[in-house]
């Protein structure tokens, strides 16, 4: 199932094909079968304070939500085999590469998962 990834702050559609990482499995493999991340596409992942891009083909933006959907953390275009962390996070968005900054997402504003 998918839902939409709405900006409250600022009206803007950050992913309107979001995907949530449920099992075990899919927490694990996460994008990295995948060759790279259509523009409206979306992974959220929760309670999940760290990624890491190992063995990933693509970069991609990763935003860190606290446990009021506030945004508090935006890792632009990280890259293969880096790592990103936010341990105050409770909620881990992966998002195509550029697309933090074409939705003009910023930290503070306050994002909302619409079904």
């Amino acid at each position: 199932m998918s839902c939409k990834i709405i900006n409250k702050t600022n009206g803007q559609c950050i992913s309107s094909d979001a995907k949530v990482a449920k099992t075990f499995i899919e927490r694990l493999v996460g994008l990295l079968n995948r060759k790279s991340l259509p523009p409206e596409e979306a992974l959220i992942f929760y309670n999940v304070s760290s990624i890491h891009m190992f063995f990933m083909r693509f970069p991609i933006d990763v935003v860190f939500l606290d446990s009021n959907m506030q945004v508090i953390r935006i890792c632009q275009n990280l890259k293969p085999w880096r790592l990103a962390s936010c341990l105050k996070a409770a909620i881990t968005i992966e998002l195509p590469n550029g697309r933090a900054e074409n939705t003009h997402l910023a930290l503070g504003d306050i994002l909302e998962f619409v079904s």
